[in-house]
């Protein structure tokens, strides 16, 4: 009987040091979901430097704005670079997930494109008009035709704004709801489409030169980086972050997209 206690206690002990070993290990590797465009280019960019500070860097895509951060609530992930802080605050909400913000990197500017007009002027009546089908950025699409005065909006209306809180619509737009990913696809179409900045330059779209209007440096929708609660202090988090925010990124960027991703450090 003693025996068997010994072994089962040295086996418990293996196993012990096995699972310190392999946190051990986790405390250097980052599993990051990104999308393609620029997240995954921008994270690449910086592999190499982290890899020198003996930080590892796993580079998962994705190409819907839902799985990246199931997955890191999950544990599949230890990371994400996708989205902004308005559609993290609200997913998180109603998946009752529990991720932070751990800082901004850059902003995506949100535009109006058409296959069928150059100018928002010759927009005809009734014409219809794609919009991202997820609260934030369907509130934030809102906005930006508001501001630019295709739309208005009620007093108060936010980034959570719907068709319900429009009071004046001069042109009687018809909007349709899509999933975001899938706006660029619609182009051709409906009359205009309303397109995240990531989903554009993956559609070969130039969002200072193809959009008819375009969200400017003062967009409060800068693209962040989220973790799972309790864990945004970890040291390879923070040497994630600097590497982000280096002047290697920011020159990257506005150099490589003619103002269709900004610098938000």
């Amino acid at each position: 009987m003693k025996r068997i206690l010994v072994v089962l206690i040295a086996g418990l002990l293996i196993l012990s040091l096995v699972g310190c070993a392999q946190n051990k290990g986790n405390e250097n590797l980052i599993r990051i979901g990104v999308s393609p465009e620029p997240h995954a280019k921008i994270i690449e960019l910086i592999k190499e430097d982290l890899e020198k500070q003996g930080i590892k860097v796993e580079i998962i895509e994705f190409t819907d704005y839902v799985k990246p951060n199931l997955a890191l609530a999950e544990g599949e992930l230890d990371a994400n670079f996708f989205q902004h802080e308005p559609y993290m605050n609200k997913f998180k909400e109603e998946n009752n997930l529990d991720i932070v913000s751990i800082g901004g990197v850059h902003i995506e500017p949100m535009g109006l494109y058409s296959s069928k007009y150059s100018s928002i002027d010759e927009l005809k009546d009734n014409c219809e008009i794609a919009i991202p089908n997820d609260p934030t950025n369907g509130g934030r699409a809102l906005l930006l035709l508001q501001k630019h005065g295709l739309i208005k909006l009620r007093e108060g209306a936010d980034t959570l704004a719907t068709e319900n809180d429009i009071i004046e619509n001069p042109k009687n737009i018809k909007f349709v709801p899509l999933e975001a990913a899938q706006l660029p696809r619609v182009l051709s179409d409906v009359d205009g489409a309303v397109i995240n900045g990531n989903f554009a330059l993956e559609a070969g779209l130039v969002p200072t030169k193809d959009a008819l209007i375009l969200e400017d440096k003062d967009s409060p929708y800068a693209n962040i980086v989220a973790v799972r609660a309790g864990e945004e202090k970890q040291e390879k988090f923070k040497k994630l972050m600097e590497a982000l925010r280096s002047e290697k990124v920011r020159k990257f960027i506005e150099e490589n997209y003619n103002g269709g991703v900004i610098p938000a450090f």
